[in-house]
């Protein structure tokens, strides 16, 4: 019987409408900013929030929410400082990504989450997905943030190698680990951006993923 093949997956941003979710929070918080500056800046802040391994994803939400506030004169009551945390939980997944995961299972992959987030988040993104995942990985359980590759070496230790290919949206948090461990990428480039690093191979959004990744393994 030939070895199970492994696919693994970023969430936010990939399966989650994480763009989505924190812009609709920002423009309730600051009605009268541009929303997608705020977003631009609140992706340039998160990453160095996330250098300390230690805090949970519902803490880097936090902080980073505060910080951009900070950065950029807006006023923030201390009761919306978790507005992104306490939202989360609530954000869509994609259109077309239930059934181009069901359809990954029907062909004998097996599906893993490699996420920086927390295991509460992750559980109510899986209900909204509605596909089960035979593993995760998330960053306040071992302590480490992608790019870091402690994702990939915890996923390595529990399933005993490597993935055969990972799926992501972000080209900094994914594309280039994966680069740097010789894995396989397929990214989903749902912005139209322009790829650097660059990705074994790139589609704009999960569907055809199935054929895709059975001509990468």
């Amino acid at each position: 019987m030939s070895a199970p093949r492994w696919a693994t997956f970023d969430c936010y941003g990939t399966l989650v409408d994480w763009n989505g979710g924190i812009s609709a929070q920002l423009a309730r918080l600051w009605p009268d900013a541009d929303a997608a500056e705020l977003l631009e800046r609140y992706h340039e802040i998160e990453p160095r929030v996330e250098l300390d391994g230690n805090l949970p994803y519902s803490e880097v939400l936090t902080q980073t929410l505060r910080l951009l506030a900070d950065s950029e004169g807006l006023d923030l009551a201390a009761t919306d400082e978790r507005a992104l945390a306490e939202s989360l939980p609530s954000w869509p997944a994609f259109a077309e990504v239930p059934g181009e995961l069901a359809a990954l299972r029907e062909r004998g992959w097996k599906l893993a989450i490699l996420s920086n987030t927390d295991p509460d988040y992750i559980a109510a993104s899986q209900e909204r997905i509605d596909v089960p995942f035979d593993q995760v990985v998330v960053a306040s359980e071992i302590g480490s943030y992608k790019p870091a590759l402690g994702h990939w070496r915890t996923f390595e230790e529990r399933v005993g190698r490597l993935p055969d290919v990972h799926v992501a949206a972000s080209l900094f948090h994914d594309v280039a680990p994966a680069n740097e461990l010789g894995l396989p990428s397929i990214w989903i480039n749902r912005l139209g951006e322009t790829p650097g690093p660059q990705p074994t191979r790139e589609l704009p959004d999960l569907t055809r993923l199935a054929d895709t990744l059975e001509e990468l393994a």
